[in-house]
């Protein structure tokens, strides 16, 4: 039998009041200075001065880099870099959703490391542990605030870097559900979809274990009864705090059983056309997983319960079909787009995206091996 670790911070705190701590969570590091690394909106908003001063209430000093975008670049780790040493800097707090995370997670390793943020693409190429980071999520969604992914776009090449590496993981991670109310309801629906994505290829990858099938399928359930409150009432503060443990529960998934098809597609819907994550991961989704039904039907029939649904009297594939139709719907009544041509995406781009999404690492643990024509096939479906 195969070895399985286990990865994720140290120290996750959840629950109301929790980003409060940050200040003196940094403080018992032994760390003077914190760079914040969010983007230009909660900058502009005040959230990010909000966060300092939680942080100098504690003794520390903090600047703020508010350069992380929407599929952080490779650009974007280089100025964030910059401005890390600019500034003095010993520890990293990123504030955001998985965009900041990530362009946090990527200046933090080559601070630690050295060289450039390509040199890291792959599996564990870092030598030595990052500088270390708090993650403050304001989404519910990618889990980046808890994982050892971290997806950089390569500007010199239109694509997404996948960086799965142990030392890029969060040393604390905060998941306040006060911060996320504030969130619209087409950024709820797409956070929660990727949530629900990174539960369902964790269910079904060949590198899924006990305690990830327990993690993934508590999130199901719980984003199957919270996504659509916390979608149309962005101040149900039950909903979003149920749908912070639902990312938080998938994240924990494919943190260490990984992903699938989906996700080593949509990295390059999103490097290609700079395309929001969570909706190519939502619109992907069904059509990947029809591919997969045939190699895990039992598991999809246990995701179809997850989901609510009724499977009593259905053959096993029956009930695996239940699976796909709940997820359709789930995207249909969240208003996800219902295929790629909708976000102008062009057909004649299929065979690159195909190409590059068969290197992708997240296509390795996909329980059905596709050719490059059945890859293709899938990609023009979900147009």
């Amino acid at each position: 039998m195969s070895v399985f670790g286990f990865f994720m911070p140290s120290v996750n705190l959840m629950g109301v009041g929790a980003v409060k701590e940050v200040g003196s969570r940094i403080k018992n590091l032994g760390k003077t200075k914190a760079l914040i690394v969010t983007d230009a909106g909660l900058y502009k908003f005040g959230v990010a001065d909000e966060i300092a001063g939680y942080i100098r209430e504690a003794g520390v000093d903090v600047a703020i880099f508010p350069g992380a975008e929407p599929n952080p670049t490779d650009k974007n780790v280089e100025a964030g870099l910059a401005a890390y040493r600019e500034e003095g800097c010993d520890v990293i707090v990123s504030l955001g959703g998985g965009s900041s995370h990530d362009c946090a997670k990527g200046i933090g390793i080559v601070a630690a490391n050295g060289g450039t943020i390509y040199d890291y693409e792959g599996v564990d190429q870092s030598k030595s542990p990052s500088v270390p980071l708090i993650s403050i999520n304001t989404t519910s969604g990618t889990a980046s605030e808890i994982t050892r992914f971290c997806i950089i776009t390569d500007t010199r090449r239109s694509v997404k870097m996948a960086i799965v590496d142990k030392h890029v993981t969060p040393t604390i991670s905060i998941n306040d559900p006060v911060l996320t109310v504030k969130k619209p309801a087409p950024l709820t629906a797409a956070t929660g979809m990727d949530a629900l994505t990174h539960a369902v290829e964790a269910y079904v990858s060949t590198a899924a274990t006990p305690i990830t099938d327990a993690c993934a399928l508590q999130a199901i359930r719980l984003i199957s009864k919270s996504l659509r409150a916390a979608v149309a009432n962005g101040e149900d503060l039950e909903a979003r705090d149920k749908m912070s443990y639902a990312q938080l529960l998938a994240g924990m998934a494919f943190n260490n059983a990984s992903l699938g098809y989906v996700h080593a597609i949509a990295h390059q819907f999103g490097g290609f056309y700079n395309l929001p994550h969570g909706v190519c991961n939502a619109i992907l989704l069904p059509h990947v997983e029809r591919f997969n039904l045939m190699a895990k039907p039992e598991r999809f029939a246990d995701i179809a319960v997850a989901l609510g649904e009724n499977i009593e009297g259905l053959s096993t594939m029956e009930a695996a079909e239940k699976a796909l139709d709940a997820i359709v719907k789930l995207a249909r009544d969240v208003n996800i787009p219902s295929g790629f041509s909708e976000l102008g995406a062009k057909l004649e781009d299929v065979p690159v995206l195909a190409e590059n999404a068969m290197k992708d690492a997240c296509s390795f643990t996909n329980p059905r091996k596709a050719t490059m024509d059945e890859l293709q096939a899938i990609i023009r479906a979900a147009f």
